[in-house]
């Protein structure tokens, strides 16, 4: 079993993501480890790909710069095992189908197994054809986490009933991106979730504010903010990971 109930296991969660490698892989370790010090109960590390089709212009930029400091999924996987010397905190990736099969999917597996990332999340590997990952995610113990919109509609029981580890909740259409509001009601995706599973759910997409994070949380059993991040990130680099930290607590204080 993972470690990911474990983020859900004390209240609300709070889930920051980043693009490992932006700006590079030893400032990428110092911001893990500052973002679960500071409060972060589950942390999403993005693989950077040429093609990161979910993504708005922040991380796509975000992908850019760490692909320029010439950042792998084997620095990656190094980036994960320096966490682990000092941190224990749930981790999951994110990544799109091209770099697990160019990887090879069990080699890609088994490291998650033996470095102990928790689970993965491919914004491009449909609902319908998970079994391309399915039986290597199994096999090593990774969590294959899925995700539902306000357009999954009648699927989204469907889903609920197989999801592992966590659902992702995607607060609005499009790619993810900072928003001034969210409107979508979902917290009616939820009840649909809830009437099948107790898989915990968490919402992510637009998410900036305190007061949005408290929103969603309220609704649901955690929150998810990334472009936020990423953009302090793309501002200030290496000095980022005070502000960085400050940021995560502040949000984990909002959905107490």
């Amino acid at each position: 079993m993972s470690k990911i109930h474990n983020a859900f296991a004390k209240g609300k969660a709070f889930i920051p993501f980043l693009t490992a490698g932006d700006p590079d892989a030893l400032t990428t370790v110092a911001l893990i480890l500052a973002m679960a010090e500071a409060g972060a109960d589950l942390i999403e590390i993005g693989i950077p790909f040429s093609d990161p089709m979910a993504e708005g212009p922040v991380i796509q930029e975000a992908n850019i710069r760490a692909l320029n400091a010439k950042t792998t999924t084997e620095t990656v996987f190094s980036i994960v095992e320096e966490v682990r010397k000092q941190s224990q905190i749930p981790l999951i990736f994110l990544t799109y189908l091209n770099p697990v099969l160019s990887y090879g999917k069990d080699r890609f597996f088994a490291r998650c197994q033996a470095l102990g990332v928790d689970g993965i999340l491919v914004p491009d590997l449909p609902f319908e054809e998970r079994d391309e990952l399915l039986e290597e995610t199994k096999r090593y113990g990774v969590d294959l986490i899925y995700m539902v919109a306000p357009t999954s509609d009648d699927r989204i029981a469907h889903i609920a009933k197989e999801a592992t580890g966590f659902l992702y909740v995607v607060s609005s259409l499009g790619v993810t991106g900072v928003r001034s509001e969210i409107t979508t009601d979902v917290g009616s995706m939820v009840k649909k979730i809830r009437a099948v599973s107790d898989v915990p759910t968490a919402i992510g997409f637009g998410i900036s504010t305190p007061k949005q994070a408290q929103d969603m949380a309220k609704v649901s059993d955690g929150a998810i903010v990334g472009s936020a991040i990423v953009r302090m990130i793309g501002e200030k680099g290496k000095d980022a990971i005070a502000d960085v930290a400050s940021y995560v607590c502040t949000m984990k204080d909002a959905i107490r």
